[in-house]
């Protein structure tokens, strides 16, 4: 599959652009399409599990101290929620992304059984080139959604396609330990569930271990392996990303984001949001 075509295919889904802004389209469920026509600078976000395949431009990821580059043709696997930061630095950029559904991977992994490769040590964040099964999988997607008969009635059978591309892929290793209710991986997925769900609460490691069915030691080990940050230091991430969100929609002072997110001191808060972001969150403040 020519993946300039593929490109050309997802640039006419777009409509007319109104400023120079990031376009983000839903053609079909679980597939979006990020366009972005300028290069920017880097931002901090949480990646949620996704398949990405870049089809134009350029973008750099950094996570656990490593930055990624990746170009027209590489694919990014994120396997848990991860805190990244990211920028483009070359546009027109253009990026295919796929939800990762858990409950199909394992449906799928069901009928495969042993023929799926080994390789559980996988990093959850992967990025290799893409193989032209998966890059054609993914234009067959695209394609159906210009009908909506074609999209009902093909679609489940291409996504089910794509996770077993993912599945038996090289990269896949992460995921196909994240199947295993039983797994390391899968401890972990429920653990950051419930960090993001209660972020603004203080954690207690030794009773988030347990829930998880984890030592305080071998739970505190594999939350870095796989998150590159301790469990503070990723509840940390989430609440500053939060009241940055919060200042930079006008909705909350600066103290108001701080309380809010569950800081004691706004004082401790604006250190470490100017330690993380680069400016005191008073430069961030809009005023509504």
């Amino acid at each position: 599959m020519d993946l300039e075509r593929l490109a050309q295919q997802a640039f006419r889904l777009f409509p007319a652009p109104s400023d120079d802004g990031p376009q983000v389209i839903r053609p079909l469920p679980g597939l979006r399409l990020l366009r972005h026509h300028r290069p920017t600078a880097f931002e901090g976000s949480i990646y949620e599990p996704v398949i990405c395949l870049i089809a134009a431009g350029r973008k750099e990821t950094t996570f656990g101290g490593r930055t990624f580059g990746m170009s027209a043709g590489h694919c990014l696997l994120i396997s848990h929620d991860l805190p990244v930061r990211s920028r483009i630095t070359r546009a027109p950029y253009l990026a295919l992304l796929l939800d990762v559904d858990l409950g199909l991977l394992r449906s799928v992994h069901a009928e495969v059984g042993d023929a799926a490769p080994r390789g559980e040590d996988a990093r959850a964040l992967e990025v290799h080139q893409a193989a032209p099964p998966l890059v054609e999988a993914l234009h067959r997607f695209l394609t159906v959604a210009s009908s909506p008969v074609e999209a009902r009635v093909l679609g489940p059978a291409i996504v089910r396609e794509l996770h077993y591309r993912l599945l038996m892929a090289p990269f896949g290793g992460m995921l196909r330990g994240l199947i295993r209710h039983d797994s390391q991986a899968s401890a972990i997925t429920r653990a950051i569930a419930h960090i993001r769900r209660d972020f603004r609460e203080p954690i207690t490691i030794p009773l988030l271990a347990r829930e998880v069915g984890m030592s305080a030691p071998s739970f505190h080990k594999h939350f870095k392996a796989v998150t590159a940050s301790t469990p503070l230091q990723y509840q940390k991430e989430l609440r500053l990303l939060e009241a940055r969100r919060l200042l930079r929609a006008g909705e909350a002072s600066v103290s108001a984001a701080a309380f809010g997110v569950g800081y004691e001191s706004p004082h401790q808060f604006s250190r470490e949001y100017a330690r993380k972001f680069g400016v005191p969150p008073s430069k961030d403040l809009v005023r509504v």
